[in-house]
């Protein structure tokens, strides 16, 4: 039982640090996609 129970935690703590990486990772996306955005809002802006 003692065995399951580590063996438990240690998924646990691993699906924990898999979504925690997974959270930064979708958050830096997102603030490219924003830039990229802002970047071609200004071009357009720039150009009429």
């Amino acid at each position: 039982m003692e065995n399951s129970m580590k063996t438990a935690f240690a998924a646990f703590a691993f699906l924990l640090a898999a979504s925690a990486a997974a959270c930064n990772t979708v958050e830096g996306v997102g603030e490219d996609v924003g830039a990229a955005g802002t970047a071609i809002e200004n071009t357009a802006n720039d150009n009429k």
